[in-house]
Formats: C-alpha cells, structure tokens, sequence
C-alpha cells in the first residue's frame, strides 16, 4: 500500500476550480432548495472523495450530514428529514437507488444532483434513475488519489445526459492519451492511457522514491493506469483500469461494459466480472451475479442475454450467483477476491 503526499497547494488548486464553478451550478440547485444547500456524506472520509468533500463544506459554509456508518434506509431518512440537496455517491448506490422499492417510502424531492464517481457509471443505469428520480441531475466525474480526487466532470442537465462520460477536464488541468506501450499520443477517439498534469498532482508517494519515479514522468505528466478515450467534444470516457483488462486470446475485454450490461437486466441487483484462467483463452470473462430477490432467472438465460449485446469475444463464458459482491468502503469492486473464490471453488470441485 502507497501513502500519496497531497500538498496545501493541492487542495487549494481543487477548491478553486469548485469555487470558479460554484455560482453557475451550486446556486442554482440552492435556489430550487428555498437558498439551503445541504450535502450528506455516503463516502468514507478517509477516501480522497469524501475527504475533500469535507473540505469544501468548511471552504464554502455548506451544511454537512455525517453518518456514523453508512446504512442505506438511514441515509435515506436523513435525506429525508434534512432536506438533503446533494450527495457524493459510488455507482453502486446509484444502482441501488434505482433498483430498490425501499426508496418509494421516504421523501426525496429536495435532493436536486448525485455526484458520481469512483468508477464508470453505464447509460442504462443512468436511464433507469432518471425514470425514478426525474428532478435528479447525475453530475459524474473522474479523478484519483494521486490528483485530490478530481480532473474532469459533467456539468449541468445537458452534459448530464453524455451517458458513460466523466465530462470534461477541470478548467487547470491538462491530459493526453497515450499507447500505454510506445508511449505516444493519440488523438480522439483513439483509446490509450490516461496522463494527467496540473497543479493538484501529488508531491508523490511517501517515502517511495521509485514509485513516484513510475508514476510521474520527468515533465510533471502523471501516469493514471487507466484506459480512457476522449471524444471530438473534449468529453471524457474511462473504459476500465489498465491492469482489470481480461485477456481473452488476442484480445482485451473490460469488466466494466459487461458489468454494465448485467445491471441493465431488471432480475439483477448487483454483478461483478473478472478474469477467470482458461488453458486455450488465457483468460475467460466471468460473471458473479446477485439476483433479486424472488427471481429465478438462469444463468444460461444471463449468459444468452449478454452475448445477443457483444462481440463474441466478449461473450461471459462462466457465471456463478452470489450473496453480495465484495466492495471497498469507496464502494469500488474487490476484484480480486472474486478470482480467489472462483479459483478456490473449482479446485475443490477436482
């Protein structure tokens, strides 16, 4: 594990970007409140996502609800009886929000706008919460530890419905894609990795000199690990981390799209898919699905539904129904759990 070094400038150089664009946004979603902004934190504060959201509640005299733990009925009482207007979210909760029956029972009409971050939320999911919640605005972003949490994001009802964008860069932020093998530049669409330079990228990692070195080139460009592509508009898409990529023969599948699939299907509450080891593929997509509840829906069924949407090589080729799907505190999926349980199972099985 790395401890990231974020400077005072850092912080500053994000809350002044939120500062830049706060009397064009906030003020609005505060007006449609009766001039009451109130945010509750779903976020841990120890996650650079809550951490600043805190920051910029102090920076800005916002009201703040804090949860001793997150518990999704309480949440919703709170936003209830505060009148909650905005909440940081993880797509999790957003699918969660838009799946549940439980929030049918609780006044939600101050909330005004979701902000969604963490990992890349899918048009379906976007969909089915604006059937729900018509009066919600999802704002999705992208950012990471290494640059305080934030380099790009959507903003207003028009780039909210740039479904699967984490929107455009920060106004003191650059970015290039760049072939994560050659190192060079692509233009849009071109998928690549993602540099990031501007002034709230860390000092670096604490006391690990070589990690730094990796991370951050010798120009100031930080090295994100993640594959993303922007469109001709400036908009930018995540597809997936680097290093979850399932290497199935010649090609590359993200976890990400098939999850995003699984969760568009009404049966299904929650889903997750990982590589799993194949003699003859290298690697097969695999998917852990948690059904909901009452439903009988098949595996087979699942598996024939998904390859009708992809190429066959993205077709999940194994599926196993679970309780839960293993997550971070952040939310973000613990991939790597799944593949031991997946190994750890079929080799009982021999």
């Amino acid at each position: 594990m790395k401890g990231v070094q974020l400077t005072h400038r850092n912080l500053i150089a994000l809350v002044a970007v939120v500062y830049h664009n706060k009397l064009a946004e906030d003020e609005k979603l505060a007006e449609k409140n009766g001039g009451a902004a109130v945010s509750i934190l779903t976020v841990p504060l120890f996650h650079v996502f809550g951490f600043f959201k805190v920051i910029k509640a102090a920076a800005f005299g916002e009201s703040l609800v804090l949860m001793e733990r997150f518990d999704f009925v309480k949440m919703l009482e709170a936003v209830e009886r505060y009148k909650v207007t905005y909440m940081p979210v993880t797509p999790p909760l957003v699918v969660a929000m838009a799946k549940s029956d439980l929030v049918d029972g609780f006044d939600l009409s101050s909330l005004q706008a979701l902000g969604c971050g963490g990992a890349p939320l899918g048009k379906e999911v976007c969909e089915r919460f604006r059937q729900k919640f018509p009066h919600v605005e999802i704002l999705q972003g992208y950012g990471l530890t290494e640059n305080t949490g934030g380099a790009t994001r959507t903003m207003g009802p028009e780039e909210a419905k740039r479904y699967g964008s984490a929107g455009r860069l920060l106004e003191n932020m650059e970015a290039k894609i760049v072939d994560p093998k050659s190192g060079e530049p692509l233009p849009p669409p071109q998928r690549g990795e993602l540099w990031l330079r501007g002034p709230s990228v860390m000092k670096g990692y604490a006391g690990d000199d070589a990690a730094t070195a990796a991370a951050i080139d010798s120009q100031g460009w930080l090295k994100t690990g993640d594959l993303c592509y922007f469109d001709q508009d400036g908009f930018l898409f995540i597809v997936d981390r680097l290093k979850e990529l399932i290497k199935y023969k010649a090609y590359q599948v993200a976890p990400a799209e098939l999850e995003h699939l699984l969760q568009s299907i009404p049966e299904i509450d929650d889903a997750a898919v990982v590589p799993y080891p194949d003699e003859e593929a290298g690697e097969i997509p695999m998917a852990y699905v948690v059904r909901k509840q009452g439903s009988t829906i098949t595996a087979t069924q699942i598996m024939d539904y998904i390859a009708k949407q992809v190429a066959p090589y993205k077709k999940i080729r194994r599926l196993a129904f679970i309780d839960s799907i293993p997550k971070s505190p952040a939310g973000k999926i613990l991939r790597r759990e799944l593949v031991l349980h997946a190994i750890s199972f079929t080799s009982s099985k021999l």
